[in-house]
């Protein structure tokens, strides 16, 4: 029989644990107490951590009736993390296993409540395991790791795909999905789909394959001061341009950055306007929620005009060491800006879409200031 584990974390969260072991019907849980150790909410979060300590008692759940595939998967699952088994005995005298973290890993930021947690962080950890335990037999748990921000930034585009207000005018159709795969994953993902949909007709199409490019969403927002009446752009080299054999391969684009999970999206426009071009955005207004090509991609973009202080020693250079990013900055007048976007100087589209939304608003937006 196998030795029964104590679970005192998001692993007590029913759904996550059903993603994570598959069918959970033959397992018995019950509320156990860990003596000797506390449990608390990790600043480097949003997860519980645990430590030693004499005067604490952790509580949590005695899971029983685990066979050889469920250790597997909770293996691979917690091995993800840096999560070992170790040996510990409950309150009552039972001997368990628990998985623990690295000593030292992480850092106290307050106590943890799993249904505190669950309500705040549940759904979209429940989708990010969906993925991570879909890799098993294909990475290992370290590639999983490296993966794991950007696993965990698709599932927060799910929950904000949920929310979207777009729609209008458009069929409310069935598609069926048959299958799906993931022939490639790292730091974006490839996924093909066998599917029927609706058709306008009112019948259904016969199965297809279809191929989507998944990355997170983006927040981008193009700085505009209306005192001056100028624009910052920022340029960096773009991948797009080079597998299409562009013989431009740096490219001017409006400030951008993918959502960190949890983050919304003006959050991300300004902070990403922070790390690219040391600028702090004022009142921020919406241009568009759109997707960049929707036939192909699932790439989602909430895109913004903000106001901020441009003044002439403004540009420079930036981006974070730490995502190799190398960005230079240029501050241009609304007419030099208007005049690339006519003479077709810009290949960036939400960079001309904020263009040509400034140029219908430019005149309230300056009224303002």
């Amino acid at each position: 029989m196998k030795r029964p584990l104590f679970f005192f974390g998001t692993l007590c969260h029913p759904a996550l644990l059903e993603v994570v072991v598959g069918d959970v019907s033959h397992l018995s849980l019950t509320p156990a107490e860990l003596p000797g150790y506390r449990v608390f909410a990790a600043s480097e979060g949003p997860f519980p951590a645990i430590v030693q300590d004499a005067s604490a008692t952790a509580s949590g759940l005695l899971v029983e009736g685990l066979t050889d595939g469920d250790i597997a998967r909770l293996d691979y699952y917690e091995e993800a993390f840096g999560y070992t088994l170790v040996d510990e005995t409950l309150t009552t005298g039972q001997n368990v296993r628990v998985y623990m973290p690295p000593a030292g890993e992480f850092t106290f930021l307050g106590p943890w409540n799993v249904d505190d947690w669950a309500r705040a962080h549940g759904r979209m950890s429940v989708l990010a395991a969906t993925e991570v335990i879909s890799y098993m037999g294909q990475k290992s748990p370290g590639d999983i790791a490296a993966m794991f921000p950007m696993i965990r930034a698709r599932a927060w585009s799910v929950m904000n795909a949920e929310n979207s207000r777009h729609g209008a005018r458009t069929l409310d159709g069935q598609v069926s999905v048959k299958d799906m795969r993931r022939p490639y994953a790292n730091y974006f993902a490839l996924e093909e789909y066998d599917l029927t949909h609706e058709r306008f007709d009112g019948g259904t199409t016969p199965e297809v394959m279809r191929a989507v490019f998944r990355a997170p969403d983006a927040a981008l927002v193009l700085p505009y001061d209306p005192v001056r009446d100028r624009v910052l752009l920022v340029e960096q080299m773009r991948m797009g341009p080079l597998a299409r054999g562009d013989r431009v391969l740096w490219q001017l684009e409006p400030v951008a950055g993918r959502l960190d999970p949890g983050e919304a999206p003006q959050e991300a426009a300004r902070r990403e306007a922070l790390e690219e071009a040391g600028l702090t955005i004022g009142e921020m207004f919406a241009v568009a929620e759109a997707y960049c090509s929707p036939g192909n991609s699932s790439e989602f973009y909430y895109i913004y005009v903000g106001f901020a202080d441009l003044p002439d020693d403004v540009a420079g250079t930036g981006g974070l060491d730490e995502e190799d990013e190398d960005i230079r900055s240029h501050v241009l007048s609304f007419d030099q800006l208007m005049d690339m976007c006519d003479e077709l100087q810009l290949a960036n589209a939400p960079l001309i879409m904020s263009a040509y939304w400034l140029a219908r608003h430019r005149d309230r937006l300056r009224a303002m200031s």
